[in-house]
């Protein structure tokens, strides 16, 4: 019977193989170079685990762990962040080698000094829920794939006799300080334990830990022996042991091509969620299982779009993109719904999945709007982990990560997410909680925010990052004025709208630049639009060129700021065709620059769009696919910057499909350029069909387009006419539209 169910089992993952479409296009690769940040290794659509393999732990390139530019590996971890600027995580090494015994993962320069092996960039391979590796210095054959919640090993041993496989609790991002670490030897095939580090997020007053993590291994064949390294002493007689810098050493024998699985449960509430993760997600050893089931769950999570054209490099940086969108937010509550909540105590998520890992300043731009479109099921849950923070910690997330708040970037930008979610119809969560908490967070006087309700504007004397906190914080507040109009709060309506208009404040009609204004109204002497600074500057991760254009809100208003549609349209590009400034002390992640376009940073992505406002939407259409065809590539350095937890890649998934919200909370989409001659949204038992007649290289102009059969003459769509389904064809041409939606530009949204 056994060989009849592994017979029917192949059968059965044969034809899910050959079923598979989607995932054969993606290259998890992509982002691991230049400075993308993003990770090979294994993981699920917004899983807790992320299993992938460290190659380095230190500097900016190597945020994720992990650069393409190197030929050794540390040791494979279980938690690492996508495409960020800042390293964090790096949760619970594991190292499999041969020989003598070594507790420190030795060096790039020099990999044998260590527990550290090289690996040939062929003997590398990585899919949606797989990766794998030949490590050169051991002849081990490393594989690795995850449920939700389980980080699942397979690794084929040469013959030895001196195996063995190295827990190491002390590794960590550079950047972080362990706290504590505990290791418990079980018996002869479990071992358990946690860590507690002070990283990147807010730490306890009592301890200063800003993550703690637990978990529990299970190993597919008993050890003959273990030992626990309290720093470089190893004991072969403590089964137990507790302190900073601690590891495990499990000693085997193996024969010739054998292979050893080690499944981790991980969570962050305590030992009995991580052995329960362990138990409801992978009850037994059939790593190929697992492995097809990860792929499976990738391959319906990517059927979202359905891409009917295009050559391989294309596919492939779309479906890379679609799949790097749905690596975070992270699932953060165990099986049985527990969490550690923001108060430090022990939590039951009711009838939600929480979540973290929210990196909204990045993600309220493209990739939560895009959320609405192809993860709808998901919507709530997000949107009821920012409220279980604002119960548990009196203000809604900025960014957090695994239970702590980091306060990172600028803004409140939940609250365009929670906003955008409610006038697409979501409804499962606490509207009026929803409400309460985006008022708390706009009304309280950290963050230059007191300074704000006095003045209208940030000024720059009393703040730094004045003028990008204005312009944020103006965007929020409009934000929460459509709220506070649809609930009836007429008050708080014509006061958050007048808010909403700081940005004219910060405006300077001189020079056409949004500029520092000091706290006596006068405008700060010295100005230089191409200045940035991670220092005292007006403007954080941008500068001038780049945000004088973050009004999506008043789009309108700002060209009459700007002194109309024809002044607006050629500063648009100047922006585009002026010489970047080489600036001392630039931010390094001001990059993908055409002119002081800066499409490596998220203050730039809208820009391009702002075409269609002015009359000029051809000009959209020739910005956008020259962003696509220079800034994406199908190789390692294939992002131009951090891929920043989606947005990088929403970004080029909706100009993919031919639009893109450039106000991400009024269900508008403006149009640009599409990519593909047909793509279709799947959308329950419903699709939006996306065609371009005539599309080639050459033809990238809109010259007509039709919704549902019936002429479009605007430059935009709405969400309801995507979601309903329907058809949106385009016809395509060599030379500029001029007559198609020239004259029908965007109204006022208010």
């Amino acid at each position: 019977m056994k060989t009849i169910a592994i017979v029917l089992y192949s059968i059965l993952l044969f034809q899910i193989t050959k079923a598979q479409k989607r995932i054969q296009h993606v290259n998890p690769f992509i982002g691991t170079g230049g400075h993308g940040h993003t990770f090979p290794g294994a993981t699920r659509p917004f899983g807790m685990v992320q299993l992938s393999p460290d190659t380095f732990n230190e500097g900016w390139d190597w945020c994720s762990g992990y650069h393409d530019s190197d030929r050794s590996i540390m040791g494979f971890s279980h938690t690492h962040l996508s495409g960020t600027g800042r390293g964090d995580l790096l949760d619970i090494l594991v190292m499999p080698g041969t020989g003598a015994i070594k507790l420190k993962p030795g060096s790039r320069s020099n990999p044998g000094e260590g527990y550290r092996s090289r690996f040939k960039k062929e003997n590398e391979k990585a899919s949606p829920g797989y990766y794998s590796v030949l490590l050169d210095d051991y002849g081990i054959k490393a594989e690795l794939t995850a449920s939700k919640r389980v980080g699942f090993h397979r690794y084929t041993f040469p013959a030895s006799k001196e195996s063995h496989i190295l827990f190491d609790l002390f590794h960590s991002f550079k950047t972080d300080s362990v706290i504590n670490t505990w290791i418990r030897i079980d018996n002869d095939s479990t071992i358990t334990g946690f860590r507690k580090t002070r990283g990147w997020g807010e730490g306890t007053e009592k301890d200063f830990v800003s993550e703690e993590i637990w978990f529990v291994a299970r190993f597919s064949k008993p050890f003959k022996s273990s030992a626990i390294a309290r720093g470089q002493v190893l004991s072969a007689t403590e089964k137990s042991a507790s302190g900073r810098d601690l590891k495990a050493v499990l000693n085997f024998d193996t024969k010739a091509e054998e292979a050893l699985m080690v499944k981790v449960g991980i969570s962050y509430t305590d030992e009995n969620g991580a052995f329960n993760n362990l138990r409801e997600e992978v009850r037994h050893w059939n790593f190929d299982r697992v492995r097809h089931e990860a792929a499976q769950e990738w391959e319906e999570s990517l059927s979202a779009i359905d891409v009917n054209d295009g050559g391989a490099e294309e596919k492939s940086i779309f479906y890379t993109a679609l799949y790097h969108s749905m690596i975070a937010p992270t699932v953060f509550s165990d099986a049985d719904g527990r969490y550690m909540g923001f108060d430090k105590k022990i939590h039951h998520a009711q009838n939600f999945e929480n979540y973290s890992v929210f990196s909204l300043w990045d993600t309220f731009r493209a990739a939560n709007p895009l959320f609405t479109i192809t993860q709808p099921s998901r919507i709530n849950d997000f949107i009821n982990a920012m409220l279980a923070q604002y119960k548990e910690y009196g203000l809604l997330p900025v960014w957090p990560l695994v239970g702590s708040e980091t306060n990172c970037m600028i803004g409140y930008h939940a609250i365009p997410v929670i906003t955008d979610a409610y006038f697409k119809g979501f409804r499962g969560f606490d509207v009026n909680l929803a409400y309460e908490a985006m008022k708390k967070s706009a009304m309280q006087d950290e963050f230059g925010i007191a300074h704000l309700k006095k003045y209208n504007y940030v000024p720059a004397d009393l703040e730094n990052k004045s003028v990008s906190k204005t312009l944020e914080y103006a965007y929020d507040d409009w934000c929460i004025a459509q709220m506070a109009k649809a609930l009836g709060e007429m008050n708080d309506y014509n006061y958050f709208l007048k808010r909403s208009e700081a940005y004219k404040n910060v405006y300077d009609t001189q020079t056409g630049f949004m500029r520092g204004k000091d706290s006596k109204g006068n405008f700060i002497p010295g100005f230089d639009p191409a200045f940035a600074s991670y220092g005292k500057s007006d403007f954080i991760e941008g500068n001038s060129w780049q945000y004088s254009w973050f009004v999506p809100h008043n789009v309108n208003g700002l060209i009459d700021l700007m002194g109309g549609r024809e002044s607006f349209s050629k500063r648009l590009d100047a922006l585009f065709s002026q010489k970047s400034a080489d600036i001392s002390g630039k931010p390094i992640d001001i990059t993908g620059l055409i002119g002081e376009y800066a499409h490596g940073n998220e203050p730039s992505h809208h820009i391009a769009y702002l075409y269609n406002y002015a009359g000029q939407p051809w000009k959209t259409q020739e910005k956008v696919r020259e962003i696509r065809s220079i800034l994406y590539g199908s190789k390692a350095d294939g992002l131009c910057g951090n891929e920043d937890c989606g947005q990088m890649s929403a970004w080029y998934i909706f100009s993919g499909l031919g639009f893109y919200p450039v106000n991400p909370a009024s269900g508008r989409y403006n149009i640009g350029s599409p990519l593909f001659k047909e793509a279709a949204i799947k959308l329950g038992d419903k699709s939006f069909l996306i065609t371009a007649k005539n599309l080639s290289s050459i033809n990238i102009y809109i010259q007509s387009v039709t919704l549902n059969g019936e002429d479009l003459k605007r430059s935009w769509i709405n969400h309801d006419e995507i979601v309903k389904g329907g058809k949106l064809e385009f016809n395509m041409g060599a030379k500029p539209g001029r007559n198609w939606a020239a004259s029908e530009t965007p109204a006022p949204e208010k």
